[in-house]
């Protein structure tokens, strides 16, 4: 390729990647390896940590990946790197205290269904899948000795949680300096050219820079995406939080919650989530544009034909106020009495609305339970139950119970 050609292509891909992100650092950088991918035809090598706490990827996640995708698409090269032997031993994550270590089995099983979403985005054919545990478990103490060598006191600190917490008094172990200092090895046990991470990342992502550059390689460029706001409309979207919507979930769940997001997010999701801009659709009713988005989101992750039934499910259950046609049944038979009543709580628990019986209680305190229509008063109450009634939890769990 022509170096006036290169140059042209290596600014288009630039300009597409630094699109919507919140840090690109440096961006001459990151230009000047496009244009070296370009004239030597190796593709860059662009990293995403994974953390394997959890099992279910959320739309939050999905930004991240997003962009990671650009890369892909652009014939790059994606490397997930999944922290197993750094969560083994637990991590800080930016929260106030360290989390419990997993076992191996535990962080296998969410990863099986962790790799079944992310290729829902990514393309797996551009992808590498690595676990940190292949190069950090076979570190000596001494070449551990030496990695800690390589960065002071003084700079970890100044991350903003550790900041915060040695201000307090609260304890921070030896091992809370490591975990940076391990997922900045990393990038230089798979030679990353860029690193990809949320706003919340930018710390680790420029410690992985200097490690780099301490080991003798180039510098990573990294970049950081905004937050996407969780569907209280307050916080980043957080299973912990329970406001968030999952990559996985059904079209009729993801809909439906979309449905329910405040007005002031669509600008957000429209542009981090869709390659619709905000500016189409800012002057439709909030409702439609709201829809459009749902629909848009969910056709990415289930096809036009899951947008369709999560599109039909949401006006029949809630514009036409029927319950849906399909609904999974539950045998309630054993839970009662001679009277045919059964407890609220019994029934939901059955039913799996609830994990708990405390979680059951708050559904119907809360005013969220019905049955055939019905809002039921009391977590106390025995109601009656007809064959084939509905039962309904919030906005979105429907069940037929079955005598």
């Amino acid at each position: 390729m022509k170096s006036m050609d290169t140059r042209q292509e290596a600014e288009r891909q630039v300009a597409l990647i630094e699109k919507n992100v919140e840090t690109l650092l440096p961006r001459e950088e990151l230009l000047r390896r496009i244009e070296r991918s370009l004239r030597s035809g190796r593709p860059l090598r662009v990293k995403l940590g994974i953390d394997p706490s959890a099992s279910q990827l959320t739309l939050g996640h999905a930004v991240v990946l997003r962009k990671l995708r650009v890369f892909q698409d652009l014939g790059h090269t994606a490397v997930l790197v999944v922290g197993d032997f750094t969560r083994r031993i637990g991590d800080p994550s930016g929260k106030s205290k360290t989390r419990e270590p997993m076992s191996p089995e535990e962080i296998e099983r969410n990863m099986r269904t962790y790799r079944e979403q992310a290729f829902r985005i990514l393309d797996p054919r551009r992808a590498e899948v690595r676990y940190n545990s292949e190069w950090l478990e076979k570190l000596t103490l001494a070449q551990v000795v030496g990695l800690t060598a390589r960065y002071t006191v003084a700079r970890m600190l100044e991350r903003d949680d550790f900041q915060r917490r040695f201000r307090e008094g609260s304890p921070i172990t030896i091992m809370e300096f490591l975990y940076p200092l391990a997922q900045a090895y990393d990038s230089v046990a798979i030679r990353a050219d860029v690193e990809l991470g949320g706003s919340d990342q930018r710390f680790n992502l420029l410690i992985g820079r200097d490690i780099q550059e301490a080991y003798g390689q180039e510098p990573q460029v990294i970049l950081t995406m905004p937050l996407l706001i969780g569907t209280d409309g307050t916080f980043a979207m957080s299973q912990s939080r329970g406001n968030y919507i999952g990559v996985a979930e059904e079209p009729e769940e993801q809909f439906g919650k979309i449905m329910a997001l405040p007005d002031e997010l669509m600008p957000q999701y429209y542009t981090l989530l869709t390659d619709t801009p905000w500016e189409e659709v800012a002057s439709l009713h909030p409702k439609e544009a709201k829809k459009r988005l749902a629909w848009t989101i969910v056709a990415w992750l289930h096809g036009e034909e899951g947008a369709e039934r999560g599109k039909e499910h949401f006006e029949r259950v809630f514009e036409a106020e029927q319950p849906p046609e399909d609904m999974p049944t539950v045998l309630v038979g054993a839970l009662l009495d001679a009277e045919r009543t059964a407890n609220i709580v019994d029934l939901l628990m059955e039913a799996g609305f609830a994990s708990s019986r405390s979680e059951a209680r708050r559904l119907v305190e809360g005013g969220a339970v019905e049955i055939d229509g019905e809002r039921v008063k009391s977590a106390r109450e025995r109601v009656p139950v007809r064959a084939g009634a509905v039962l309904r939890a919030g906005k979105l769990r429907f069940a037929r119970l079955v005598i």
